[in-house]
């Protein structure tokens, strides 16, 4: 909302300055978003006398003219055509600061001719938009004299207006909240009735059901003759210019004042363009209307239109139409001041795409009882502006029911706002706030103005008090603080965190990935169900929700390839999504390596990413987790989006919480990447919950002081027998002295018999109180042989 200081002031009596204005607009919840003030860069104009004006000696639209600044003769060239001997001008010397450019003037040469100065036109002062010539000042002004002491600017005020206070979308309802801050006094808004000469002959129908009738309950309107629709006023024209807004006709313009002015939108049709009666009334389907903006649109039966016996001419509250319009010629106008239904008037302009200053306030609710006051007001500035002859008034409908009454307990102003304010503080605010106030046996009887429709109960009242009074005047109050802070987070995201920075550790990237992904896509993942679909998608490729993490993972990898980041690896923490019901969603961590796991060197050969990669990030993450990695068995199975025979499961009994392996080469074709890549997807809400801590602490470090041992075993098994198995069997033969179990040979050559293998393991075993002795080696070894032998069927090879 946009308003000039002297603008305001036509409303509001103060002494205020300009500064303080601007304190006290954001006090009370009017943020101001900026000061225009002219005056802030013409500090540094002077006015000169061009005492001589020649032609330039080499240019035939210049001219060289020798300007009194009132402190020395300066030779200025000057391409303006009315430059010319005995003018009065704004001169700006070398240093002034140019408002239109933004640049600091300085000497310069133009046609071979040094220029000591610059004679300015208005709209380099962005003093307007005239820029024709140079500006022409009064002859007796004083040669020499600052242009700030011949000239009064008036600052532009701009502020943000919360949806709630559409009065304050009027610079009446600012100039009313700033008197109630004790910044001046709100002038009276006198209302006089202008009294009709004749009958209007076009008369004003409301043709609703009583279900549509809330579209328009209240139309006032009537008709004036003999209007002169010229120019308007300097001081219309400069209120307009002045917030931005292009002056047009006298009468166009008084009803965009009266929108910014009184917050009051109105209309003036051409009465010779209009048939028949004027109708208020809904829109048909199928019909059309050419708006003043330039464009056609097509309404539906929603809309609300102000027609004639030939269709709609306007758009209730929107946008008027061009065939209805005032020009120059026009000598009747017909006047409208009606009162629109906000939901309407905001589902029109929505569908419509249309965005006026009559929509931005009739769909935030404007002041319904101030329909035929803004008409008589409207009324008496055209006569007094353009002349011509009134009708008598012409109103169909009636005013819709806007009264209310709301208890205020004095009392609540300090449980809710935390500050004392008195009863009669409270009184005098509201009062000045235009609320009518009586005592009540709980406090206050307080009846909101009409056109503060926000205020509907008493944490309404409350706020207006509070802010009124100042809510620099809340006292600072700290919070208790218990002695133990509460966990701000849960359990579930710490461990999320865990994972997080671990899978970071290993050299994974996270990322953020859209939480959908197209059908095709989905489907590779064992998605893309119809109930899967969004039913408003941002994007045409981004139609369903995601059953997987990976694919989108695997689509950056891609990304990346395509720009040279061949070997990366990626990580996401996110949602995927099994069904649409509640308790489908599970959180996973999910990463993918792609490309070469070790690139070249001169030591070691290059190797491609495999499924043991996957397999460590996603048992780094599970220790990370808080979970045991040796409590998971592996599974040789995964879904069908990974390799056959290189992936696997991760299951806690016969739960799976999480798959790891390399990915089809079939999916990774689909999906334009190159492999291989290799990934894994770890559900975290599967994994056990983390045990309470001890409430002893424990050790950091068992270290013992006794040298480990290794033993190596070798089993014949069958082929089919998982290393896994061997390797969890041996590790729980004696838990007290095994520490580590780790396959180091497999063997399934022609030397074997069919349908087994050879499979070595090195045990390590860690004494922690004395040496072990060669028969207690022999004893651990012996229960190693046996525990592999009954959980497999494996025999020690000789």
């Amino acid at each position: 909302m946009k308003f000039t200081l002297d603008w305001l002031k036509t409303h509001l009596d103060t002494d205020a300055t300009l500064a303080e204005i601007e304190v006290g607009l954001t006090a009370i919840g009017l943020e101001v978003e900026g000061i225009d003030d002219p005056a802030r860069h013409l500090g540094g104009f002077v006015v000169g006398h061009i005492l001589e004006a020649e032609k330039h000696p080499d240019a035939d639209k210049l001219k060289l003219c020798k300007v009194d600044s009132g402190n020395g003769i300066l030779q200025v060239v000057c391409g303006a055509p009315n430059a010319r001997a005995g003018l009065k001008v704004i001169l700006a010397q070398p240093g002034t600061f140019i408002p239109i450019t933004g640049d600091v003037l300085k000497k310069g040469k133009v046609r071979g001719v040094e220029s000591q100065g610059m004679m300015c036109s208005w709209r380099e002062l962005k003093l307007g938009e005239d820029h024709e010539g140079i500006a022409e000042l009064d002859v007796s002004v004083a040669v020499g004299a600052s242009l700030l002491d011949i000239m009064s600017f008036d600052p532009m005020i701009e502020i943000s207006v919360t949806p709630n206070r559409v009065d304050c979308l009027g610079v009446r309802g600012i100039a009313r909240d700033l008197a109630a801050f004790g910044l001046g006094n709100l002038k009276p808004l006198k209302v006089e009735p202008v009294p009709g000469s004749f009958k209007s002959p076009i008369g004003v129908r409301l043709e609703f059901s009583p279900e549509t009738a809330n579209a328009c309950p209240l139309f006032a309107g009537r008709l004036i003759r003999g209007v002169r629709n010229g120019d308007s006023p300097q001081w219309l024209r400069d209120r307009l210019t002045a917030i931005g807004l292009r002056p047009i006709s006298a009468l166009v313009d008084i009803t965009n004042l009266f929108a910014y002015d009184l917050c009051r939108p109105l209309h003036v049709f051409d009465a010779a363009k209009v048939k028949g009666d004027i109708r208020a009334r809904l829109a048909r389907d199928g019909e059309t209307l050419a708006g003043l903006n330039g464009k056609t649109y097509t309404l539906d039966a929603g809309m609300t239109v102000i027609a004639d016996e030939n269709g709609p001419e306007a758009l209730a509250g929107i946008l008027g139409g061009e065939h209805s319009g005032c020009t120059g010629a026009t000598t009747e106008v017909f006047l409208e001041a009606a009162y629109f239904d906000p939901v309407r008037t905001a589902a029109t302009g929505r569908k419509l795409d249309i965005l006026s200053d009559a929509r931005f306030r009739f769909e935030r609710g404007v002041d319904p009882a101030f329909v035929v006051p803004s008409m008589e007001l409207a009324t008496r500035m055209i006569l007094d502006l353009c002349g011509g002859e009134a009708s008598e008034a012409v109103i169909a409908g009636t005013e819709p029911d806007w009264q209310k009454s709301i208890v205020l307990r004095p009392n609540r102003v300090a449980e809710l706002g935390g500050v004392e304010v008195s009863v009669q503080r409270m009184e005098t605010i509201l009062n000045d706030l235009g609320c009518a106030v009586a005592e009540h046996a709980d406090g206050l009887l307080v009846n909101p103005p009409s056109w503060r429709g926000d205020i509907a109960a008493e944490h309404d009242l409350v706020e207006e008090v509070i802010r009124i009074n100042g809510y620099d005047n809340i006292p600072a109050v700290p919070m208790p603080r218990p002695p133990m802070p509460k966990p701000v987070l849960t359990a579930g995201q710490r461990r999320a965190g865990w994972v997080r920075r671990q899978l970071a550790t290993r050299g994974l990237v996270e990322t953020v990935t859209w939480s959908f992904l197209p059908e095709a896509h989905a489907k590779m993942f064992g998605g893309g169900a119809p109930e899967m679909h969004l039913a408003n998608p941002i994007s045409s490729d981004l139609d369903v929700m995601r059953p997987s993490v990976l694919p989108n993972l695997v689509a950056a990898s891609g990304r990346n390839a395509d720009r040279g980041m061949k070997d990366l690896g990626l990580f996401e923490l996110g949602p995927q999504f099994d069904g649409p019901e509640p308790g489908q969603q599970r959180l996973v961590a999910a990463g993918i390596r792609a490309g070469k796991a070790r690139g070249r060197h001169w030591a070691d050969p290059a190797r491609a990413v495999d499924a043991f990669d996957a397999k460590a990030d996603i048992l780094s993450a599970v220790a990370a987790a808080g979970a045991n990695p040796d409590s998971l068995q592996v599974a040789a199975e995964a879904p069908a989006w990974y390799h056959p025979g290189r992936s696997g499961t991760l299951k806690l009994g016969n739960k799976p919480v999480g798959f790891f392996g390399e990915l089809h080469p079939g999916i990774l074709g689909q999906l334009d990447v190159k492999g291989p890549v290799a990934g894994f997807e770890l559900f975290l809400e599967a994994l056990p919950a983390q045990k309470a801590k001890a409430t002893r602490a424990k050790p950091l470090l068992k270290a013992s002081a006794l040298q480990p041992l290794d033993r190596d075993f070798a089993f014949t098994l069958d082929s089919g027998v998982a290393a896994d198995a061997v390797v969890r069997a041996a590790r729980n033969a004696d838990k007290a002295l095994i520490t580590d179990v780790a396959v180091f040979d497999l063997y399934e050559g022609d030397k074997m018999p069919a349908g087994k293998k050879s499979l070595a393991i090195t045990v390590t075993l860690q004494p922690t109180d004395k040496t072990l002795t060669d028969e207690e080696i022999e004893a651990v070894g012996t229960k190693i042989v046996s525990a592999v032998a009954k959980a497999t069927g494996g025999e020690l090879r000789g």
